[in-house]
């Protein structure tokens, strides 16, 4: 029974980024424990850590699953994997594809390999600005607005890519190859 939610941040900055997106949603879709309800535009942000790299297409999407959060995070990291990712080199350093769980229910949990909410999702207005996008009314953890935080956000690095990623026929296309 998939019935807790979970928000999944996407970005990539290299190999063709945004094909690299849309392959890992349908990646995500096709796992019969995971379920795409929503999904953002597409973002462009400049990357945090070293500057001398190119700037990242990000997205959020809200998903139903029945898997655990640890479960949900082995099942992310495969498909990560599958696209090229390698957990080397500097930790905010160009990637192929990166996928984090920013909430899970209201879960909060910090162990060696999992925090939630995610620990700097305030700080990422490439994930509050698609977060707001597809929950507007969302309250957050502490209480406050969603609104709220995102107003606490810089918007001088971000901007919003043209067109909206429609999941049913990129799923379509994609059974047909």
């Amino acid at each position: 029974m998939m019935s807790d939610v979970a928000y999944i941040g996407l970005g990539s900055n290299i190999e063709n980024p945004q094909t690299q997106i849309n392959t890992a949603l349908v990646n995500m879709q096709s796992h019969e424990q995971i379920s795409i309800q929503l999904c953002s535009h597409l973002y462009a942000s400049a990357p945090m850590g070293p500057q001398n790299q190119p700037d990242y297409v990000n997205a959020v999407v809200k998903i139903t699953t029945g898997l655990t959060p640890i479960e949900l995070l082995d099942v992310l990291q495969e498909i990560e994997q599958q696209h090229g990712r390698k957990r080397v080199g500097e930790r905010w350093g160009p990637r192929s594809l990166d996928l984090d769980i920013i909430l899970f229910n209201n879960l909060n949990m910090d162990n060696d390999r999992l925090t939630l909410p995610h620990y700097g999702m305030a700080q990422r207005e490439f994930v509050m600005v698609p977060l707001f996008e597809i929950e507007p009314d969302m309250i957050m953890q502490n209480g406050k607005t969603i609104a709220s935080w995102v107003a606490d956000c810089s918007f001088a690095h971000l901007r919003r890519l043209p067109g909206k990623i429609d999941l049913t026929s990129l799923i379509i296309s994609t059974q047909k190859l």
